[in-house]
C-alpha cells in the first residue's frame, strides 16, 4: 500500500487540515502517518478551538520515531500543510532532508498555509517567513492558495495568465487553487513546461478545507501514476463534487467521497499555453 507522510494539523470535530487529508487518502487506498502540528477540538472558525500546538520537542520526537521504524524510505510523498511555529518548520526541514536521502523519489508538497484573500495572514508573521525561506525551496510541488502564491512571488496578480507568471517566477511546479474565472473558479497546474486550468461553478458558500482535499486528492493522483493535468482535474473535481454535497452541511463530507478516483462533470480541463 502507498504511503504518504502528513506533516499538519489534526482537528478532532472539524474535517480540516491533516486529519481531512489522512482521511481522504485512506479512503483511496493510501495509507496516512499524520504528525500533527496543533491538536484542537474544533476549526477557530467556529470559536475558541480547545487543544494547543504541538510542543516542537514532541513534533520532533514523532518524526523520529516513524523514521526509526524505517518508514521514512518508504514513503511515496509527503504533505506539508499548516506550522504553528518556525521551530515546527524548521524541524520539518531536516526531516524532509531525511526522507529524501532515504526515498530520493519521494515527492514534496508543499502547502504554504499562511492565509487567504478574506483575511490576509493568518499565521504568526515568522511563521511565514520560515516557511518562504526555509520550507519552499525543498518542494517539489508548491500548493499554495492564489493569494499566497502572490505573497510568494512578491507581485499581485488576476486570472489564469497571472498565477502562470507567479508561479514560474517561483521556479517550482505549482497547484493553486483560488484562481478568478469570470463567474466561476478554478484551480492551475503550472511548471516550466505547461500550465493547465481546471474550472468548476462556484458556490456562494463552501466549507473549511477544501485547499486541504485538494492537495491530499492531487498527491493521491500522482502517487498512482497519474500525468499532473490528470490530477488536476481530478483532484478539482473531488472538491467541486465535495462542495456540491456540502451545501446542506457545515463540514467537508469526507465519507461522502468515492473510494476511487474519478473525473467530474462539474469540472472543464483546458491548456493555458503551448
Amino acid at each position: 500500500m502507498p504511503r504518504v507522510l502528513i506533516l499538519s494539523s489534526y482537528v478532532a470535530a472539524s474535517r480540516v487540515g491533516g486529519g481531512a487529508q489522512a482521511l481522504a487518502l485512506a479512503r483511496l487506498g493510501i495509507e496516512p502517518i499524520l504528525v500533527p502540528t496543533v491538536l484542537f477540538g474544533r476549526h477557530p472558525g467556529h470559536g475558541p478551538p480547545g487543544g494547543r500546538a504541538v510542543e516542537p520537542e514532541v513534533f520532533e520526537a514523532m518524526l523520529g520515531g516513524i523514521e526509526a521504524q524505517g518508514l521514512f524510505g518508504a514513503l511515496d510523498a509527503v504533505i506539508t500543510g499548516h506550522f504553528s511555529s518556525a521551530e515546527q518548520v524548521a524541524i520539518a526541514v531536516e526531516a524532509l532532508a531525511r526522507v529524501k536521502r532515504a526515498a530520493p523519489a519521494c515527492c514534496v508538497i508543499v502547502d504554504p498555509i499562511m492565509g487567504d484573500a478574506d483575511k490576509g495572514l493568518y499565521v504568526r508573521e515568522p511563521v511565514a517567513e520560515a516557511i518562504a525561506a526555509e520550507l519552499v525551496p525543498d518542494a517539489d510541488i508548491l500548493a499554495p492558495n492564489a493569494w499566497e502564491l502572490a505573497r510568494l512571488s512578491g507581485a499581485p496578480f488576476e486570472g489564469p495568465q497571472g498565477a502562470v507568471a507567479a508561479a514560474r517566477a517561483l521556479g517550482r511546479p505549482t497547484l493553486v487553487s483560488s484562481v478568478a474565472e469570470g463567474e466561476a473558479i478554478a484551480v492551475a497546474y503550472i511548471d516550466a513546461r505547461e500550465a493547465w486550468l481546471a474550472v468548476h461553478p462556484r458556490r456562494r458558500t463552501a466549507p473549511k478545507g477544501t485547499g486541504d482535499l485538494l492537495t491530499a486528492v492531487f498527491a493521491a493522483a500522482l502517487v498512482e501514476g497519474r500525468a499532473p493535468p490528470e490530477a488536476l482535474a481530478l483532484a478539482a473535481g473531488a472538491v467541486a463534487e465535495a462542495v456540491e454535497v456540502a451545501a446542506a452541511v457545515d463540514e467537508l463530507p469526507i465519507d461522502a467521497l468515492p473510494t476511487a478516483l474519478a473525473p467530474s462533470p462539474r469540472v472543464t480541463l483546458r491548456r493555458l499555453d503551448g
